[in-house]
């Protein structure tokens, strides 16, 4: 019997790639309008979606804790919004866990906030995107002020002063980045008046 004849791979110009789809943000709101994200908690980065885990009680009990506190600082004329849609562009809704913006809750019943005075995000298992990803999206935004809530390291990172990265990557990111531990007050830049203290945000 001759020896058999092994055929070489494709090249990798033309072997076969999983094709990633892409979706804009009337896409996606159209999808969970009829139903298909019930009992899940997707977002939208770059026309990609993805979904975050079931909520843990550390995570709900920081988020919960972030909007009593953050509500009595900023007080009459902001809206408070948590868990609920940005726009940031036609590709990107990273709906974060606690956005502040001046206003009244009816300006948004048309369309959704583009920017913020204030995001934070609550990091369990996703203080790396939180940090990375979803940073470059809302300082793009024109975000000049966002916090990551670390409930395991229970840290407290600030990020502000967004600025555009070099030429050609189309991106911004923030230059002043801060931590602070549980000991520590911070305030935000829309209420410089008031601060809180880090442990009052962890669960």
């Amino acid at each position: 019997m001759p020896p058999a004849t092994l055929t070489p791979p494709p090249a990798a110009s033309t072997a076969p790639r999983p094709l990633t789809m892409r979706w804009t943000v009337e896409q996606f709101h159209h999808m969970g309008s009829l139903g298909w994200f019930a009992g899940r908690r997707p977002f939208l980065l770059d026309g990609v979606i993805w979904e975050q885990g079931p909520m843990n009680p550390p995570h709900a009990s920081a988020v919960y804790l972030l909007g009593e506190a953050i509500r009595v600082i900023f007080g009459a004329g902001w809206v408070v919004r948590p868990q609920l849609p940005m726009t940031v562009d036609e590709d990107n809704d990273p709906s974060p866990d606690l956005l502040v913006v001046r206003g009244s809750p009816r300006d948004f019943s048309i369309v959704h906030p583009v920017t913020a005075n204030l995001i934070i995000e609550v990091a369990d298992t996703s203080l790396q995107i939180d940090l990375t990803e979803k940073a470059e999206r809302y300082a793009t935004a024109g975000v000049t002020d966002y916090w990551v809530l670390d409930v395991v390291n229970r840290e407290l990172y600030v990020l502000r002063d967004p600025a555009p990265l070099p030429a050609g990557l189309g991106a911004t990111a923030y230059r002043d980045q801060k931590k602070y531990a549980p000991t520590d007050r911070v305030s935000p830049l829309a209420a410089p008046q008031a601060s809180v203290l880090v442990s009052d945000l962890l669960p």
